[in-house]
């Protein structure tokens, strides 16, 4: 077991993945804290309280406060979910969940007729985009973002979105890992992003739960539930229990730029400026990427690689594949440097690289 799909609903059917890759899963900055029954209530704390009774009022607490943030967002093709941003009526979701739209429809927790909104701008390369209410209503109930540096394995979350067009549902889960590179595939609506950082957890993830709120017991947003995994003894069959999230510290850094500039100019992901291809080689495998063509001032570009160069190692890790090569950069940052291995006109060379930002 080791495939995955991301949260979707297309026609009313969910998307399946192939084996180390995600799909995107659509379908059918923060808030201002806010009182709760159960303020502050954490899981250590419910724990040593030794009562049941005290963790239900504890989730129950969390769902009051949290959920009239999550709300469902509706094109003529996807159904998705989001997260209220601000009171300006900014709204953080998956770049999968608006596809190729512009406009949507947004459907409140708190209930009312759809509002138009339109889209800010889309950052396919985090799987993350913002849209904007046309006119907001009064009340909007922007979510608290929690720091993704706190989140920890055994934490109790609970997921909040809109699985196969079901509104306003939510499941119970852990943090099962944190620190998770995943790939999306870049077929059945997903973007093909590489996604360094995110969450995993328990609490169940299905088609339209995308673009919604991971929630811990402070009532704090941890993530952006993203990717769910799928077994290929089941076929399209979802294998329980695991599922990502983008963390909160991904989606507040990128969601902060778009609102503020329109687009993303500091993703903190590492880049090497080239477009490439993959390499088969005599036996028939995987053998490298080709580089199409280099970015002008980019990384790969000062240091010397062109166009028509293959690119078989970066740093210690062996490049046969487009995607080993995002899988590589997704580990590294923006101005670290890095040995390039490749080869032109049939000589393995190296060279030293310091990776630039990808950015829009």
């Amino acid at each position: 077991m080791s495939a995955f799909r991301s949260p979707r609903v297309l026609a009313g059917a969910a998307c399946a993945l192939l084996v180390g890759t995600v799909t995107a899963c659509s379908g059918g900055g923060g808030a201002e804290d806010t009182a709760s029954a159960a303020p502050g209530a954490t899981a250590a704390a419910v724990a040593a309280s030794g009562g049941g009774g005290e963790l239900q009022s504890a989730y129950e607490s969390t769902v009051k406060e949290v959920l009239p943030s999550v709300v469902q967002i509706t094109t003529d093709e996807e159904l998705g979910s989001g997260v209220v941003y601000d009171d300006k009526g900014d709204i953080v979701t998956n770049a999968h969940v608006i596809g190729n739209a512009t406009d949507f429809r947004v459907s409140l927790a708190t209930g009312g007729s759809p509002l138009a909104a339109k889209l800010v701008s889309s950052f396919p390369a985090n799987d993350l985009a913002v849209i904007r209410l046309d006119s907001p209503p009064k009340g909007l109930r922007p979510a608290r973002f929690g720091d993704s540096s706190k989140v920890a394995v055994g934490q109790i979350v609970l997921a909040m979105g809109n699985p196969l067009g079901l509104s306003s549902s939510v499941t119970q889960g852990i943090v099962s890992a944190t620190d998770r590179t995943v790939s999306e595939s870049g077929s059945g609506g997903g973007t093909g992003a590489t996604i360094p950082a995110m969450v995993q957890t328990s609490a169940a993830i299905n088609p339209g739960n995308s673009g919604g709120a991971l929630v811990n017991l402070d009532n704090q947003v941890i993530g952006i539930p993203t990717l769910a995994a799928t077994d290929p003894q089941l076929g399209s069959g979802a294998a329980p229990g695991i599922g990502f999230a983008i963390p909160a510290s991904a989606v507040k850094r990128i969601a902060d730029q778009i609102i503020k500039n329109g687009k993303v100019t500091d993703s903190g992901r590492a880049a090497l400026g080239v477009t490439v291809r993959g390499v088969i080689g005599p036996d028939q495998q995987p053998a490298g990427v080709a580089v199409v063509s280099v970015t002008k001032d980019g990384a790969a570009a000062k240091a010397g690689l062109e166009a028509g160069d293959v690119i078989t190692g970066l740093g210690s890790t062996r490049i046969t594949t487009v995607q080993s090569l995002t899988a590589a950069l997704a580990g590294l940052e923006p101005g670290q440097k890095v040995k390039v291995t490749y080869d032109r006109d049939g000589s393995t060379k190296t060279a030293e690289a310091t990776l630039s930002s990808l950015d829009q």
